[in-house]
């Protein structure tokens, strides 16, 4: 048995047309929930609430966010994976 190849593809070989009222498209998943993105995020948290933390020693800089020391300190206790 013989295969006969031609000069032409029975498909484009050309990149297929986007919107112009668009970007393009990167990636055809959600990156909502990326392992990299998650662990940004939970390090993120992990930095904000030490530095909370920090803070709920000094009065008047709570006063200037409108926290507490009793919420700030509630807050700063929260695991750095929950909200």
């Amino acid at each position: 048995m013989s295969t006969t190849f031609s000069d032409t593809l029975p498909f484009s070989i050309a990149s297929p047309a986007r919107p112009a009222d668009g970007p393009p498209q990167i990636r055809s998943w959600p990156a909502t929930m990326t392992p990299w993105r998650v662990g940004r995020l939970w390090a993120t948290r992990r930095g904000q609430r030490k530095a909370l933390r920090d803070l709920a020693e000094q009065g008047h800089l709570l006063a200037d966010i409108g926290r507490t020391r009793a919420q700030a300190l509630h807050e700063a206790g929260k695991p750095f994976w929950r909200r």
